[in-house]
């Protein structure tokens, strides 16, 4: 497969999609748009598990139990990756393991045990951990690890939110895109640059897990020490260095929003909006009040996920 899915790819996505996932909505944002500037908010919270990821997880589990013999698919993750692995398992007639780190989101661990997949803790608080006990117990025979990172197959999943994007704001010039582990960004900008390539791709990641960013400024892989953020889908400190040549080649900026920026998007678009959304799933919120498109245009905002912990509801001032 090429560094980044072709648009014809990306339309048998769809269709396969379509048997199991609804479109999402398209809204506009009234209290964020203002003179010279329209703002949308593409709702994946919308999504089974009220996360963009399970265009991704069902999409790649059902091309490779076509592939070939997959008795169990596993994943590592920080919540919402694995729950969506979870519901495509259940959905396609497989068992799931789901490894996760110490102190995992509660909301997004009980989703994952609600679909029925087996959940193993490892007793780290990042997710170094996880991905290893995940990869060493993936090495057995009929097991598919399902590794959001850097599976080929995840991004086409997600490049059919650009199909749709495309489809609904035909007037878009902008588009504000999380990044955590970066095969949202991947999907959705190559989509969006096949069909308009005229469309700005801004990427977004938390101060505090900046990995992605620093690679993508300085054109090689950056790690980091830590990634404490409140924003656990956007927590990442090992970039691939694969990735980093796609973002390079199909993202226009990365910005950084901060935790309180993030928090403050979430009251901005739970109050103003009636939406709900996790750190990370108004991280392009954040970015977008924070840096608004300097020539004005049509700007659409992704919201990726609405699993909320309590403490980040209070944290937030939220309820």
């Amino acid at each position: 497969m090429t560094i980044f899915p072709d648009l014809r790819t990306i339309r048998e996505a769809r269709k396969l999609l379509a048997q199991y996932l609804p479109i999402t909505r398209t809204i506009p944002a009234r209290s964020l748009s203002g003179p010279g500037v329209a703002v949308q908010l593409k709702l994946e919270t919308e999504l089974p598990t009220g996360s963009f990821k399970p265009r991704g997880a069902l999409y790649a589990l059902a091309v490779n139990l076509a592939r070939r013999r997959v008795e169990e698919v596993t994943a590592s993750s920080t919540g919402n990756h694995g729950a969506a692995v979870a519901f495509a398992a259940k959905t396609l007639g497989r068992p799931a393991t789901i490894f996760l780190p110490s102190k995992a989101n509660p909301v997004k661990r009980r989703k994952i045990s609600d679909l029925g997949a087996r959940i193993v803790e490892s007793g780290a608080a990042d997710l170094a951990a996880a991905f290893q006990q995940a990869s060493a117990y993936s090495a057995r025979s009929g097991v598919y690890f399902l590794n959001d990172a850097t599976d080929p197959d995840v991004p086409v999943g997600t490049a059919t939110i650009g199909l749709e994007i495309a489809e609904q704001i035909p007037a878009v010039s902008s588009v504000y895109v999380p990044m955590g582990d970066t095969a949202l960004i991947r999907g959705v900008a190559a989509a969006l640059k096949q069909l308009s390539p005229q469309v700005k791709v801004v990427g977004v990641q938390a101060e505090r897990a900046p990995s992605y960013y620093l690679s993508w400024k300085e054109g090689r892989v950056v790690a980091t020490d830590t990634c404490d953020t409140c924003a656990d889908g956007l927590a990442t400190r090992t970039p691939d260095a694969g990735n980093v040549v796609a973002i390079r080649k199909l993202v226009d900026v990365v910005v950084l929003v901060s935790e309180d920026q993030m928090l403050g998007a979430i009251a901005v678009l739970y109050d103003r909006e009636g939406v709900l959304a996790e750190p990370a799933g108004a991280a392009a919120t954040a970015a977008f009040l924070a840096h608004p498109p300097r020539d004005g245009g049509c700007a659409v905002l992704l919201v990726t996920g609405a699993n909320i912990s309590e403490d980040v509801m209070d944290r937030a001032g939220v309820r």
